[in-house]
């Protein structure tokens, strides 16, 4: 075999976890960047100094501040369009750096505003370079991870995105003992700190493979395969996994679609509008969910809702991003035992609870003697509400468009989704300052509402799409399943249903049958060699192409029947795998150490 050697290696001869390492130091740095400017306007918007520098004082100028802070949003989304227009020619690397340099430029403009026209246009550029780099972070984390990691890497990338948040939140408050233009300058130039970690490496670390393919350069995806995957270039596994994407690519340009494919009966067959709907609704639901009433607004909403002072706003403010990580970090725990499906449901209920309970307690503090009590004690269910949202809602709607999406549909199906994401965000931040001050605690009616008719939705209309692959996905919608997804069993199991883990093991057999076909020698007397032989020097299990010459014996039969009592977790599958691959390696049973190494990928 072609051994890289460490002259020959590059990425400073960092290979497998420590590769992915970096390229997730790269991702998470972007979602971080991407969580410190959502919380950063928060504390600016409430400092006097550019409040009086931008002519914003006073409440007749309310609707002004609540669009020169929404209108990064406005940016982001244009972002976002540019990334899916230009950013399959640049690449994904050139895509974030692009990005980078451009949020570096709106970060100049914002530090040094002394003009309202210079933070619109401050907000508005930093807003496209942060929606191409939010729309390709996730895609590059996504096709240099291994299976068994991407979930979770793409929810860790949230939970990070919290840790940006919460680390402005508590600058924020740090700052507002100083008073000045350092309270709001420092804050806003701080970005660069997340700017220069995103240059010192994404330049050094490896190209999305699928876009190398993609783009004829096979050779050096087979590296960047290698590398990652820490096997040499001609490895049964690597070899395999670049035709996968050879395939898949292929399979993408053979069926892909337009725009008015969609309701046309191209998309019919694989109910793809349907899917892209789903997709594009799990965004506007965590938007809707409101979310960014909290994210730009908080210490605003204590103080102007709830009647706190303007440290003590701050400072909750800052204690409340630590509770919001916190509970981040347990839906990294929790993506896979409890599935997309229940996640979503358990986050959303949390969210209407605490947004009811907010709604009654604002409304008996305006009414009661004692109504700074029922504020005071609203405060606890601002807390609560961050913790239902980042179980869940946080972070599934990112994931769930990837999942559900088509093959030919996943850049079109996460361009409408992001898309979708930013245009309701932007909605949300323009209308909260205006609803607090016009209507008061009946503002909050509004969300609890829209939460509450959120509930029916994903539990009716969303099937499950933990433990699946896109195969599974295909066939499933290519079943013409009803519209409410509750009929079918299989359709909201956690576990992968058991129709596709028989398929899949047909077609490995299918493979090894092709595979091993060679190393089959069919003397006249109908006996294997042995190559093919249960006992032997070999000790090798035959297909199940050869069990024909075996009494019926293959290695199916021999695995559901000797280890059936034993494998009860995919852990355990994971560890079985991996036996089976070593054994199969020194015999050059090809296809059987690849059957072996995919369960291994798949559980461990």
């Amino acid at each position: 075999m072609t051994v890289l050697t460490r002259e020959k290696k590059p990425y400073f001869g960092l290979t497998g976890g420590w590769l992915t390492f970096w390229v997730t130091v790269a991702c998470a740095t972007d979602m971080s960047l991407f969580g410190y400017d959502q919380g950063v306007f928060s504390g600016v918007v409430i400092t006097r100094d550019f409040l009086e520098v931008h002519d914003l004082v006073g409440p007749e100028k309310t609707k002004t501040l609540s669009t020169v802070t929404a209108i990064y949003d406005v940016g982001c989304f244009f972002g976002a369009i540019v990334a899916f227009t230009i950013g399959e020619q640049l690449g994904r690397k050139k895509a974030i750096l692009l990005g980078t340099t451009i949020m570096a430029i709106g970060a100049v403009l914002q530090a040094a505003s002394f003009s309202l026209a210079q933070m619109f246009v401050g907000r508005i550029i930093l807003g496209i370079g942060n929606g191409i780099n939010t729309a390709t972070a996730p895609i590059w984390q996504t096709e240099t991870s291994q299976l068994k990691w991407r979930g979770k890497l793409v929810i860790f990338e949230m939970m990070m995105n919290i840790f940006g948040f919460c680390l402005v939140n508590w600058i924020n408050y740090g700052l507002s003992f100083v008073g000045g233009s350092i309270a709001w300058r420092f804050p806003l130039a701080f970005q660069f700190f997340f700017l220069i970690i995103l240059w010192s490496t994404t330049p050094w670390l490896p190209e999305s493979p699928r876009w190398l393919i993609a783009h004829g350069r096979q050779e050096e995806a087979t590296v960047v395969l290698s590398c990652l995957e820490a096997k040499p270039i001609d490895d049964p596994f690597v070899i395999a996994q670049r035709n996968e994407i050879e395939f898949s690519v292929r399979y993408e340009r053979e069926n892909s679609m337009r725009w008015r494919d969609l309701c046309q009966k191209k998309g019919n067959d694989s109910k793809t509008l349907r899917r892209l709907l789903l997709g594009a609704g799990s965004q506007f639901m965590q938007q809707f969910g409101g979310i960014n009433i909290m994210s730009y607004y908080l210490p605003t909403v204590l103080m102007d809702s709830v009647g706190l002072s303007d440290t003590m706003a701050r400072l909750l403010a800052a204690c409340n991003a630590l509770s919001y990580l916190v509970f981040s970090g347990l839906a990294v725990l929790l993506v896979e035992r409890m599935g997309r499906r229940g996640l979503m449901l358990l986050s959303t209920f949390g969210q209407f609870l605490c947004f009811l309970i907010i709604t009654i307690l604002l409304r008996f503090s305006r009414i009661s003697d004692d109504g700074e009590k029922f504020a005071s004690a609203s405060v606890a269910f601002f807390f609560l509400y961050y913790g239902a949202f980042g179980i869940g809602m946080l972070g599934v709607p990112w994931l769930y468009p990837t999942e559900i999406n088509s093959l030919p549909m996943r850049t079109k199906g996460a361009a409408v989704a992001t898309a979708t994401d930013w245009i309701t965000n932007f909605v949300v931040v323009e209308i909260t300052p205006i609803g607090i001050k016009n209507i008061d605690w009946k503002f909050w009616i509004v969300w609890t509402v829209t939460n509450a008719a959120f509930l029916p939705i994903l539990y009716f209309l969303y099937p499950e799409t933990a433990n699946r692959s896109l195969e599974d996905m295909d066939e499933y919608y290519r079943s013409n399943p009803a519209l409410i997804v509750t009929k079918d069993p299989d359709a909201i199991c956690r576990r992968r249903p058991q129709k596709y883990l028989q398929r899949e093991e047909e077609e490995i057999d299918r493979a090894a049958a092709a595979v091993d076909k060679r190393a089959l020698n069919k003397p006249d007397r109908g006996r294997p060699t042995d190559y093919s032989k249960v006992i032997g020097k070999n000790h090798v299990l035959p297909t199940r192409t050869t069990a024909r010459y075996t009494g019926g014996l293959w290695v199916g039969k021999y695995l559901k029947t000797c280890t059936y009592q034993e494998v009860t977790s995919p852990e355990s599958s994971g560890k079985l795998g991996r036996l089976c691959g070593r054994a199969a390696q020194p015999e050059r049973f090809e296809a059987h150490a690849r059957s072996g190494d995919l369960q291994v990928n798949r559980h461990m």
